[in-house]
């Protein structure tokens, strides 16, 4: 099963318990770098142009790169891409995975704010940024779905059910799309937590389910800045997060108008801003 499955590494291992030692092949998550391409045509001429190179679980590459797009306003919506196109050597001519995206149109972002060049960590999505100007998302509609704090508190335990990346190696990040009714409707693993969340916002992006308003971003771990943040440019206004949230994060969530939930394990959570969303609760 580990063999066939392209998120999944085998290595040989030696494990210790109760004095005894015994050889055992161990489950790793795969984790393998990307570059991320982007191709247009302006005033007549073809340009190709390298976004990001960042450490990923290879699978649903498509979506990491539509989700990123997206983030980081070069998209407003999956009809923008016109294709994908995969290559062994970016456009520098370098010997690496990548993935090229055409866009219907050139983009109207500052492409030296976006690009994110230098190699990342699958842990890092600031990491190579020359500063966190223009990473603030504008303010989350208010309103919308009210939330069950039963129906949250439980989220986690259903994003966990829809792993088995995570099952099988204990080491992936998880990212899903929830309902106010609890449904987990899209779930996306990743050896990277913004990889993760860029993936399953491509993926909701590939079945034309935006706006996203009317769900929650369920986080198998902490909630950081750049989480905070793709979810605020999605338009997602309810964070729950296994882990607890970075300063940082919370005054952003405070700012665009979130609802955050950190340490949401157990039947429990903690509520850091946002309660105005949950029913029977004022404003935070």
């Amino acid at each position: 099963m580990l063999a066939s499955d392209p998120g999944v590494l085998e290595t040989p291992a030696v494990q210790w318990s109760s004095g005894v030692l015994r050889t055992v092949r161990e489950p790793l998550a795969l984790e393998e770098p990307l570059a991320l391409e982007i191709a247009y045509a302006r005033g007549g001429t073809a340009v190709r142009r390298l976004i990001a190179t960042t450490m990923r679980t290879p699978g649903a590459d498509e979506d990491l790169a539509a989700g990123f797009l997206f983030a980081e306003g070069l998209i407003a919506e999956r009809g923008d891409v016109v294709s994908f196109a995969a290559a062994e050597r970016n456009s520098r001519g370098e010997a690496i995975a990548t993935l090229t995206a055409t866009l219907r149109a050139a983009p109207r972002e500052n492409l030296e704010r976006v690009s994110r060049s230098l190699l990342t960590s699958s842990a890092c999505g600031l990491c190579g940024r020359p500063s966190l100007e223009g990473l603030r998302a504008s303010a989350v509609t208010a309103g919308g779905a009210r939330w069950q704090a039963e129906v949250l508190s439980a989220l986690p335990e259903r994003l966990r059910d829809a792993q088995p990346l995570f099952a099988a190696t204990g080491g992936s990040h998880g990212a899903g799309l929830a309902t106010a009714a609890g449904e987990i409707a899209f779930v996306r693993e990743d050896v990277g937590r913004h990889n993760a969340v860029d993936k399953v916002v491509g993926a909701a992006l590939a079945q034309g389910s935006p706006p996203f308003g009317g769900h929650a971003l369920v986080l198998s771990g902490r909630a950081s800045f750049e989480l905070v943040q793709k979810a605020a440019a999605a338009g997602i206004p309810v964070i729950v997060a296994v882990g607890a949230p970075s300063s940082l994060a919370l005054r952003l969530a405070t700012e665009a108008g979130q609802t955050l939930l950190g340490f949401t394990r157990d039947g429990r959570f903690t509520l850091y801003t946002g309660a105005a969303r949950l029913d029977g609760h004022g404003t935070a």
